[in-house]
Parts: structure tokens; C-alpha cells; sequence
């Protein structure tokens, strides 16, 4: 263990005598989320929500990039008799290859943690309940970005949920994000 703690120590360090100021783009982004349940018995609606947040890519050479977030995500799914509204705090780590000079593809994980729930029924007066829904959520992301200048950036990604979200084992999140954001 202490051979495995030594070896990854000397590798960041390594990393990050590589890696300068000139490598490191921090910025804001923000956008839109369209949002849905898959699995379980009952058919759901796509919810729209958004998300906001910081980020910072560092560029490895001129085809890679990794690019780490920090995001809140307002989700959810809806049917007839009620709306699902779950928030998160996400965390994505995204790899990037650059295809052109300004278009690229990523691919990463998302680790999710909950932050707000609830269950609002429609037509009813039962009152807005607590989903229950997992305090965690593990996900993979696919998309693709465009850089517009040195500054601004738009980006299109699929999360797909891999845990699931409740006590219906089949029900995860899935998420399409449109966003847009600043590099300073």
C-alpha cells in the first residue's frame, strides 16, 4: 500500500512539474438539461432543468485535454400524476481529443451527490413528499464541444446514469445537457 501511495505521489508530481499555467484554462459554464427515469414499470416525461458551475481543462498536448467540473443540476422526470425533482451536486471527469482545432469529442465519469428531492402529485392533495432517491449517483458521459474563439465554448453531452436512483432497481438518471461557457 505505501509502494502504491509513493508511486502515485511521484506520478502527480510529475504530472504536475509538466503541466503550466499556459496548459490551464478555468472558466464558467451553464445550460440546459433535458432530463428523464429510464427502466422501471411506469413511462416518464422528459423534465427541463439546468446546470451551472466551474471548470478547469488542462491541455496535455494539442489532441488531449482533461477537463474536471464542478456543477449543480436540477433533474427529474414527470408522468400524468406526478413530477420528480432531483438536484445534484456533479462531478465530471471528462477526457477530451480534439478532432479539429476547435471541435472535440469527451468521454468521462460523473460522480452525483444529492442534494435536494422531492415528489410534487398533480390533481391531488397529497402533499410534496421525499423521493427516497440514493444520495449517489455514478454516471457516464458522451458529447462533444466547440470552441467559438479563445474564450467561448459550446458543449452537447449525454449522461447516462450506471447506479440506480431508488428502490426500483431498473430506474437511473439520463440527461442530455446543452451548455455554453467562458474560458478566462
Amino acid at each position: 500500500m505505501k509502494k502504491i501511495l509513493l508511486v502515485s505521489i511521484i506520478a502527480i508530481l510529475g504530472l504536475s512539474n509538466s503541466i503550466t499555467a499556459q496548459n490551464v484554462d478555468y472558466g464558467l459554464k451553464t445550460g440546459l438539461n433535458i432530463s428523464n427515469f429510464t427502466g422501471g414499470e411506469t413511462a416518464m416525461n422528459n423534465v427541463l432543468g439546468f446546470h451551472i458551475g466551474v471548470f478547469a481543462e488542462i491541455k496535455l498536448n494539442e489532441k488531449f485535454s482533461l477537463q474536471s467540473e464542478l456543477l449543480y443540476s436540477t433533474q427529474g422526470s414527470e408522468n400524468d400524476f406526478v413530477e420528480v425533482k432531483v438536484d445534484y451536486i456533479a462531478i465530471p471527469f471528462m477526457i477530451k481529443y480534439y478532432l479539429f482545432e476547435k471541435f472535440s469529442i469527451e468521454a468521462g465519469p460523473q460522480a452525483s451527490f444529492l442534494i435536494y428531492d422531492e415528489a410534487e402529485f398533480k390533481n391531488t392533495s397529497i402533499p410534496i413528499l421525499d423521493t427516497d432517491a440514493s444520495t449517489f449517483d455514478f454516471g457516464l458521459n458522451v458529447g462533444v464541444g466547440y470552441n467559438f474563439g479563445s474564450h467561448l465554448f459550446a458543449q452537447m453531452r449525454y449522461n447516462h446514469g450506471i447506479t440506480t436512483i431508488g428502490e426500483n432497481p431498473d430506474i437511473r438518471n439520463s440527461v442530455f445537457q446543452f451548455s455554453l461557457g467562458y474560458k478566462f
